[in-house]
């Protein structure tokens, strides 16, 4: 018996052994698999560039006509300089460092008709050299090529046959290498009007631009004008017409100088520089994982893991939050249609037609981890690099807090928070305008960065237009709320990247790039999350219908109620995971992870919003059905009203839901869509001067 027993636990022990030497084979399989994922969605990669090969000796030799280069020069240096040297000496006065860049300057300028002028001393004011343009408003000679912008004006420029009258900005880069990007190319056409005088040159409508990319000495260039098609747009300048201005640009095209430098790009920046040690706070979403639904015409986001360049964070101080400022609370779902759920105030509670995410009336709830890419997500901006070729062309950056003018406001107050610049560069930006750029031009490096919402006025005051030089670091000014006005926006700063292709300048994710710029500033590196961290409750409230329509809505469906997912809690992790830490969820408050993740905020009101649970707001969800719903005009609008009893509204007996709904059979690229979408901040603006609430 003994023996048995003995033989028996022996088998047992074998038998175990044998299942945990299977189990150790199989785990380090799975858990490299999870890794391998996990590391994936994490990488980070440096650009791609390819260098051009300059052809100096043609550049030389387009000036063998030039007679007055060889006749006399005010600098005693003159004799022992050659063409260029000489052409650089004459032309710096007008276009500073030109002797700097690399390429070959081509300009709309009488080079010959200045230099005459120059040698008898009658140059004069420099416009009348630029075939009918204005003096250049930018001008930066660079390391690795130059960028020029020049204007016309219409009414001042006979022959051309316009009928746009209003001034039209030009622009030209001319490229020691370009940016090499994975998303679709765009060849355009060729244009046999120019073909002799620049062959190979192609014709193509990026992003809202018409450009004209061409080849010449060995060098890349590309001329681009902002143009608009479809529709009549009076204020717009129409393609059409923008190709007349270029067409006269590109003829009056000449070379102004440069000169070949000792360095020369062969490979492109090295931009990944990551901490050692793992952030217990800062998480962000993979790049491309925007918020479901909220994709142009159902598209998901732009997987770029690139990190374009070696920025300071633009925000002066941490935490700072990437995500969505239209999809996300009190944002206007990008005029996408909302749809009513219940309660007064900041507690208010919508959401967006396009996905089932609740949401607030309350912007201090977008102010927590984790960071979301939204690069991609619905806006009708022309994107070479979005899956629908429309995007949102940046992100959304906000600050580390939000400061509420009292208890009961429910948007930022701006002014709080410092934006500085990312790099060491020069500003091109005209007076008044809304956007600031700022131009890097190094050996290894050619890139824009773009600041949006703050100020004009304060940028105005402080002198950041066009050709000042910044140091990386140096502050900008606040962050504000500023679209077309104050409080057009919510508090937050658009930021976004360009970097120069064949065909000129084209928006790149900047996701990444901000990713490495925050690990750097607050000197730990962040973790990758997914909607399934958190739940699978949260991601089904997110994730559109298979029929294409965002989920089940009181007004699809006779047996759906909004919000039927009950739980009042902060979602939480799976045990197994560890990507997600608990101080993670701790900086989230319930009512934070209950706004954006899940719950909707009606469960956790009662019908007045006193922020306890209601049976009567419960009872309410659940009677709100289709058969509970009449149509009513709202204020000459067609509005769907559910309730209880629509006639017992005015008794107070039962609560209304009023489904604000967009046309479907409307255009939102028209003028009038904007105003017919519902603009949320006008909205607000007569609830608060209505109610008299903050």
């Amino acid at each position: 018996m003994r023996v048995t027993l003995k033989a028996c636990g022996l088998a047992a022990l074998l038998f175990a052994s044998t299942a945990a030497a299977q189990q150790a084979t199989q785990d380090p399989v799975k858990d490299s698999a999870e890794t391998s994922t996990e590391a994936q969605a994490s990488a980070m990669n440096s650009p791609r560039v390819s260098s051009m090969d300059i052809d100096w000796v043609a550049a030389r030799a387009s000036l063998a006509g030039l007679d007055e280069l060889a006749a006399h020069d005010d600098t005693s240096s003159a004799p022992s300089l050659d063409l260029l040297g000489r052409l650089n000496a004459a032309t710096g006065t007008i276009f500073p460092k030109i002797a700097t860049t690399p390429v070959p300057v081509l300009l709309p300028f009488d080079t010959a008709a200045f230099l005459r002028d120059r040698a008898q001393g009658q140059t004069g004011d420099s416009s009348k050299y630029l075939s009918g343009f204005e003096a250049a408003t930018f001008f930066h000679s660079g390391q690795s090529g130059y960028d020029a912008a020049f204007v016309l004006q219409p009414l001042e420029t006979p022959g051309l046959d316009l009928t746009f009258v209003r001034r039209v900005d030009v622009q030209i880069s001319g490229l020691a290498f370009v940016y090499e990007l994975d998303g679709p190319a765009a060849d355009g056409s060729p244009v046999p009007e120019l073909e002799s005088e620049f062959p190979g040159i192609r014709r193509v409508l990026l992003e809202s631009h018409v450009r004209y990319a061409f080849a010449r000495f060995g060098a890349r260039y590309a001329v681009s004008i902002l143009c608009f098609d479809g529709g009549k747009r009076a204020r717009r300048l129409s393609c059409r017409e923008a190709d007349k201005v270029a067409v006269r640009f590109l003829k009056a095209l000449h070379v102004v100088g440069g000169a070949p430098q000792d360095t020369e790009v062969k490979t492109g920046p090295q931009t990944i520089d990551r901490p050692d040690n793992i952030s217990s706070d800062f998480t962000y979403y993979a790049p491309g994982d925007i918020l479901p639904g909220t994709g142009v015409e159902g598209r998901s986001g732009r997987t770029d893991s690139t990190v374009y360049s070696r920025i300071r964070f633009p925000m002066a101080h941490a935490p700072a939050y990437t995500n969505s400022q239209s999809f996300m609370n009190w944002g206007n779902c990008d005029h996408t249609g909302r749809v009513a759920l219940g309660g007064h105030g900041k507690g208010a509670a919508y959401r967006c037609r396009v996905n089932a995410v609740p949401l607030v009336h309350d912007e201090t709830k977008n102010y927590a981890y984790p960071w979301r890419d939204n690069f991609c997500e619905h806006r009708y901006y022309y994107v070479s690099q979005c899956p629908a070729g429309l995007g949102h062309q940046g992100e959304d950056v906000r600050p580390s807090s939000c400061k509420l003018r009292n208890e009961g406001a429910d948007r930022c107050e701006p002014y709080h928070d410092e934006v500085v610049a990312v790099r060491d560069g020069v500003t091109f930006r005209a007076p008044g305008d809304e956007a600031l750029y700022l131009v890097v031009d190094t050996p290894s490096e050619h890139i824009r960065f773009r600041y949006l919402h703050m100020n004009p006025h304060m940028l105005d005051a402080a002198g950041l237009i066009s050709g000042r030089t910044l140091r990386e670091g140096e502050p900008l000014g606040p962050v504000g709320d500023y679209g077309k006005r104050e409080g057009g926006t919510t508090y937050h700063l658009h930021f976004d990247v360009q970097v120069p292709t064949r065909n000129g300048w084209v928006f790149v994710n900047p996701y990444m790039t901000l990713v490495a710029a925050y690990e750097r500033l607050i000197g730990e590196r962040g973790q990758v999350v997914n909607d399934a961290m958190f739940g699978n409750a949260a991601q089904a409230a997110a994730t559109p219908a298979p029929d294409g329509h965002p989920g089940p809505t009181p007004w699809d469906e006779p047996d759906a109620t909004p919000g039927s997912n009950s739980s009042a809690t902060s979602p939480s992790p799976p045990a197994t995971d560890s990507a997600v830490k608990p101080s993670v969820l701790a900086n989230r408050s319930a009512d934070d992870a209950a706004g954006v993740k899940g719950e909707p905020p009606s469960e956790r009101e009662t019908a007045h919003g006193s922020g306890t649970t209601s049976e009567h707001g419960k009872n309410k969800r659940e009677n709100a059905r289709a058969e509970h719903c009449k149509a009513r005009f709202i204020k000459g609008h067609r509005r769907r009203v559910c309730g209880i009893d629509i006639a017992e509204r005015r008794g107070r007996k039962g609560h209304a839901y009023v489904v604000r709904s967009v046309d479907r059979r409307l255009s939102y690229k028209s003028d009038r869509a904007w105003h017919r979408g519902g603009h949320l901040h006008a909205r607000h603006g007569r609830a608060t001067s209505r109610h008299n609430r903050a």
